[in-house]
């Protein structure tokens, strides 16, 4: 059965194939999925502005947006993905100079390198461990993984083990993500992404009854398709306090 047009990506380049959501992974080009979008690609811009003059593997690159956006500051950066859609896709449409895809798993793939990203992927692995252990042997003397991940105790209901998206295997609390990362690192800096802009005020709003007044005035609809697709990377920041209420992890590991 053909996933809804709404899941679909939009307005491809001529001889790209569109890929669809399945709940695996994030999207550009999909105007429902924008909040996700750019709360990922917020992250991605973040480090990228750290890579400058660097040699990147994007792991688990996906669709492959985030290695585009890694590739304006660094030198060279591959992107890294199993997934043969996704990867079929990604290197028709990303073709900017230093920039190379390959398909491959993120246990198997081992080129040295300056830095390794690793986003919103680490809670679908079986083993995190020996992930981290083999991202390190990858890196240069020097060298940084930046590796992220939801925040459990934001993602699922109050008291639950893990949320239900069927393809995470394990969520994490702040000072389960930071052990993790310091069983294969020496030195882990953890910093959490919190909204900020107009999401902030949105958050202000719901506090005060706004879900209440936008049904029984009839516009639900009407906001939230302005309201979602306006979503912007500035619409979320990140900061190294209050992490029990962030929305995601982002693990700076040496």
């Amino acid at each position: 059965m053909a996933a809804p047009k709404e899941h679909v990506q939009q307005n491809q380049p001529d001889g790209v194939p569109p890929l669809e959501l399945t709940g695996e992974r994030t999207l550009p080009d999909v105007p429902a999925e924008n909040y996700w979008f750019q709360r990922h690609l917020a992250v991605y811009e973040w480090i990228g502005r750290r890579c400058a003059g660097l040699d990147v593997v994007d792991m688990a690159c996906g669709e492959g947006y985030g290695t585009d956006v890694l590739a304006r500051h660094a030198t060279r950066v591959t992107g890294v993905d199993a997934n043969p859609e996704a990867h079929e896709h990604s290197r028709l449409k990303y073709t900017r100079p230093g920039v190379t895809f390959v398909r491959d798993l993120v246990e198997t793939y081992s080129e040295p390198c300056d830095a390794v990203v690793f986003l919103q992927t680490i809670e679908h692995v079986q083993e995190p461990k020996a992930v981290l252990d083999h991202f390190k042997l990858m890196l240069r003397p020097g060298g940084t993984a930046y590796v992220s991940t939801p925040n459990l105790l934001t993602l699922a209901p109050p008291g639950a083990e893990k949320s239900g998206n069927p393809w995470h295997l394990r969520e994490y609390k702040a000072h389960e993500f930071r052990d993790l990362c310091e069983q294969a690192f020496d030195h882990v800096e953890l910093l959490g992404v919190f909204h900020a802009g107009k999401l902030k005020l949105h958050e202000l709003a719901l506090r005060a009854g706004w879900d209440e007044l936008h049904r029984k005035l009839g516009f639900t609809e009407l906001f939230y398709n302005w309201f979602v697709p306006a979503i912007r990377t500035s619409d979320f920041a990140l900061r190294d306090n209050n992490l029990d209420k962030a929305l995601d992890f982002l693990a700076v590991c040496r």
